[in-house]
């Protein structure tokens, strides 16, 4: 499938958006009752089946996605990965959804930050002055040496440089690896570690609450599935602003299922994020065009 469809690519993002917060209120919810360390295990129960029957059904099969060149590095994104869905579930219980997703927004200015030592890409002044903007916003929210600051917001922001630093190795593994393969790896790394771990915090869980955990694993692998199809019929930089909108839902689902508060100073300093955010996306975006142009240029 050709990768120009713009709107149907933003439809499938706006999709993908709403079952990954969807994912993460029944996340919230389960964690306030049960090990979270258990949950994720069972999650990646379900998400490592589902990356089997993906790679299985693809072209060359299992034994072409388990092929790489770099298992290390790539065992260590998948628990990487894991370690940061723990921690960003956590997160939830503690702070409830608003304000982790609010902090969790800057992972894309941690990665345009990043990507110069990590992946040796330079970054000009415009995006460094984006990731300023955000940092400023990262310090209204938690508000550091004032009496409301709560360490606790300290846990999302974990997660976001985990998972900024799982971006940037994905980038990197991707040189040398196809996508299919990165995929099967972060899913089976990830079962194995949350499987050694989890076993050990297993405790019962009633039977409405197994409903609830159908439906997470149910959103986890229909929110990838629609991830991978929106990156099939659209390019990543016309969809991928649209990514914010998941704060919007998630944060629209602690508002009125969870009786959260949305303060003042999550609101603005998240909204500084986003437009630093999507500022540095466009960036990314005009660089990348410019970069395909150039050969046409000399040519």
């Amino acid at each position: 499938m050709s990768q120009n469809n713009a709107p149907l690519g933003i439809t499938l993002m706006i999709a993908t958006t709403i079952v990954f917060a969807t994912q993460d209120g029944i996340s919230q919810h389960l964690a306030r009752e049960y090990n979270v360390l258990m949950i994720v295990m069972i999650r990646y129960w379900f998400f490592a089946a589902f990356v089997i029957t993906i790679a299985s059904r693809a072209k060359g099969g299992l034994r072409k996605a388990v092929r790489t060149e770099q298992p290390k590095l790539q065992i260590f994104r998948g628990v990487l990965l894991a370690a940061e869905i723990c921690i960003a579930v956590q997160g939830f219980v503690y702070l409830g959804l608003i304000e982790s997703h609010a902090v969790f927004a800057c992972y894309p200015l941690l990665i345009a930050a990043l990507s110069g030592p990590v992946l040796g890409e330079a970054v000009g002044w415009r995006r460094w002055a984006a990731i300023g903007v955000g940092f400023i916003g990262m310090l209204i929210i938690l508000q550091p040496g004032t009496g409301v600051f709560s360490p606790y917001a300290l846990i999302p922001l974990a997660s976001a440089l985990m998972f900024a630093l799982y971006g940037l190795l994905t980038r990197f593994v991707a040189r040398k690896d196809s996508a299919a393969t990165s995929f099967f790896w972060t899913g089976i790394s990830g079962v194995v570690v949350m499987t050694l771990v989890g076993a050990m915090f297993w405790e019962p869980m009633v039977g409405r609450d197994w409903i609830w955990m159908g439906l997470l694993c149910l959103t986890g692998a229909g929110g990838h599935f629609l991830l991978i199809k929106t990156y099939e019929v659209a390019e990543a930089s016309a969809v991928q602003p649209f990514a914010y909108l998941q704060l919007v839902w998630a944060s629209s689902i602690g508002f009125l299922l969870f009786a959260e508060n949305l303060r003042w100073n999550v609101a603005i300093g998240a909204l500084l994020i986003v437009l630093a955010g999507i500022f540095t996306l466009l960036r990314e975006r005009a660089k990348a065009k410019r970069l395909r142009l150039a050969p046409k240029a000399r040519a």
